[in-house]
C-alpha cells in the first residue's frame, strides 16, 4: 500500500512539471494503438499545464518497437513486451513503464444483434479466428447463446494489418486457451492469421468492422465505445462469462505478480478470479535508463512522474481504461528514481 509519505512525493514530482526546462524540451514518441487516445489526452493536457510538448505518432506496437531500437525517438510504446530478443538488440537499454491497464474486445457488426450481447468462450474465438466457423448460425454460437436468433450469415473476421501489441495480447490470449492456436499460430505481435481482412491499427479494424456487415474483430475497448459497436461478454477461466470494465481489467490485475525489482512484463491474460475479464493487459512505455540528452531525461521523467498522479490516472479512468493499481504506482516511482543521463542520476529541482 502506499503511505502518506510516498503521496507527498509524488505531489511534489507532479510539481516539478511546471519547471520551464519542461517547456522548452521536445519529446517524440511512437508505437501502440491500443492507449492512443488516453496518451492523447495526457499529452495534450500536459502540453497546456506546462508547455511541454510531446508529439506522439499511433503506428502499432511493432513500429514503436523498431523504431525504439533504430534510436529515431526518445520513447517507444506496446501493448506487448519486449522479448529477450528484442531487448538483446538494444543492448538491454530498456525499461517497461507500465501506464494503464485495457481490455481487448471481440466487436461485431450484424444488424440482427445489434442489441445483442453475445456471450463467447476461448475455444470459439480460437476457431472464429482459426476459420472453423464461418456462420453466425454456428452451432457452436448458439450453444453459448441460448434463446438468441442469430442470422444465417458470413461470418467475415477482421485483423491487424500491422505489428500490434493489441495482437499480442490477443494470441496471448488465444495460446492459452487453445492448443491448436497455440500449435499453429502462436502468440506475436505480428503473426500469419489464417484467416480474414486487415486493418491498420486499432483505428483501421474498427472501421473495417463499422463499414462491413457480418465482421467480427478485436480493438481495444473504448474504440468499440466510441464507434457505438457492441462487444462480447467472455468466458474466464473461473467459467463466468464477464463484461469488459475497468472493474474487471482491475480484477485480471490482481493476479499479477510484481515484486521490487520488477521488468513489468508480465501477461494477465486468462487471469483467475471470477471477475476477471481474460483479455486484459497492462501497456507499457519503452523508455532508455541512461538517456544522454539532460534536457530530455529531465522532461521525461517529470512527464511520467506525472503520469502516474491521481489526477493522470483519473483521466485514463474516464476514457475506460484502468488506472495503474497503487502498488503497482509505487513500483514504478521507484523505477523512475534510476533513470539517469549521461551516466549520472537526473537532478531534480
Amino acid at each position: 500500500m502506499m503511505t502518506r509519505t510516498t503521496w507527498s512525493f509524488l505531489a511534489a514530482a507532479t510539481a516539478l512539471a511546471v519547471a520551464p526546462l519542461a517547456a522548452q524540451t521536445s519529446l517524440t514518441g511512437a508505437g501502440a494503438t491500443f492507449p492512443n487516445p488516453i496518451y492523447s489526452k495526457w499529452f495534450d493536457t500536459y502540453h497546456k499545464k506546462t508547455g511541454a510538448q510531446i508529439n506522439y505518432q499511433s503506428i502499432g506496437s511493432g513500429g514503436g518497437i523498431k523504431q525504439y531500437t533504430e534510436g529515431t525517438v526518445d520513447f517507444g510504446a506496446s501493448d506487448g513486451p519486449m522479448s529477450n530478443d528484442q531487448m538483446a538488440a538494444v543492448q538491454g537499454e530498456v525499461i517497461h513503464i507500465p501506464t494503464v491497464m485495457g481490455a481487448v474486445v471481440l466487436t461485431y457488426n450484424v444488424p440482427a444483434l445489434a442489441t445483442t450481447k453475445l456471450k463467447l468462450d476461448g475455444q470459439t474465438i480460437a476457431d472464429i479466428f482459426l476459420g472453423k466457423i464461418t456462420k453466425w448460425n454456428d452451432s457452436r454460437l448458439a450453444a453459448l447463446n441460448p434463446g438468441v436468433a442469430l442470422p444465417n450469415a458470413d461470418l467475415i473476421v477482421v485483423h491487424r494489418s500491422d505489428g500490434s501489441g493489441t495482437s499480442y495480447i490477443f494470441t496471448d490470449y488465444l495460446s492459452k486457451v487453445s492448443s491448436e492456436w497455440k500449435s499453429k499460430v502462436g502468440k506475436a505481435t505480428s503473426v500469419n492469421w489464417p484467416v480474414g481482412l486487415g486493418g491498420k491499427g486499432n483505428e483501421g479494424v474498427t472501421q473495417e468492422v463499422k463499414q462491413t456487415e457480418g465482421t467480427i474483430g478485436y480493438v481495444e475497448l473504448i474504440y468499440a465505445i466510441s464507434n457505438g459497436l457492441p462487444y462480447a461478454d467472455v468466458k474466464n477461466t473461473s467459467g463466468s462469462f464477464v463484461e469488459p470494465s475497468l472493474e474487471s481489467v482491475t480484477a485480471a490485475a490482481a493476479s499479477a505478480q510484481l515484486t521490487k525489482g520488477t521488468d513489468f512484463r508480465v501477461s494477465i491474460t486468462a487471469a483467475p478470479g471470477t471477475g476477471a475479464y481474460p483479455i486484459s493487459s497492462f501497456t507499457w512505455l519503452l523508455i532508455r535508463p541512461r538517456m544522454k540528452d539532460e534536457g530530455k531525461a529531465k522532461a521525461l521523467k517529470e512527464f511520467l512522474y506525472w503520469m502516474i498522479s491521481p489526477e493522470a490516472q483519473q483521466m485514463a479512468a474516464d476514457l475506460k481504461y484502468a488506472p495503474l493499481p497503487k502498488e503497482v504506482v509505487a513500483l514504478v516511482q521507484d523505477r523512475l528514481n534510476g533513470i539517469k543521463w549521461g551516466g549520472k542520476q537526473v537532478a531534480s529541482d
